[in-house]
């Protein structure tokens, strides 16, 4: 295994594992954390003025992004099990109902990223993450949103609060992409 390979698992595991995290961390911050919580209902965040979101809205952005940095580092067959892990992993931080929701919501919007960002990723790093992110972020919404509460009352914030955090990861998927060419770390 050259130096190369080498970082590239090496980075790909690590991107694996935040990853894997971020479904657990969201239903968890969806019960415990926000600025108000609903009785019976999800603890809510601002995401824009005039509009709340389910909390765990943030690390779903986050998952978005970190799936196609997974893919990128270890291919895709690591970004599939990556979403099972994820997936499975959520059933111990959360409550059955959300689970259901979660990972129904979760399988349909990273398989979703997946199948936008493979054919992108060869055009741009930036461009195959975003443009696959926005799609994913559309399909959990509304899948997370139908299963878990009965109702689309909060879309627009989790979109909102999902692209922020697409658009906060845009500079480091630059730096990524520079930093890749500048060390010969070429897309699997």
């Amino acid at each position: 295994m050259t130096n190369i390979d080498s970082i590239r698992r090496r980075e790909g595991f690590a991107f694996l594992a935040a990853f894997a995290a971020c479904i657990p961390a969201a239903n968890w911050l969806i019960q415990n954390a926000g600025t108000f919580c609903v009785p019976n209902g999800p603890c809510l965040i601002p995401v824009a003025p005039g509009l709340t979101a389910p909390s765990g809205v943030l690390m779903v952005g986050v998952a978005l992004v970190l799936r196609d940095l997974v893919q990128r580092r270890l291919g895709v067959i690591w970004s599939m099990l990556a979403i099972v892990i994820g997936a499975g992993l959520s059933a111990f931080f959360a409550p059955p109902a959300l689970v259901t929701a979660s990972l129904a919501a979760f399988l349909l919007s990273e398989l979703a990223d997946l199948a936008v960002f493979t054919p992108l990723q060869k055009r741009g790093l930036v461009l195959a993450a975003v443009a696959s992110s926005l799609v994913g972020l559309a399909i959990d919404s509304i899948v997370f949103l139908g299963l878990a509460f009965g109702s689309l009352d909060y879309l627009g914030g989790q979109v909102v609060g999902k692209a922020w955090m697409v658009l906060l990861a845009i500079p480091v998927l630059r730096w990524l992409r520079e930093r890749d060419a500048e060390r010969g770390l070429l897309p699997a």
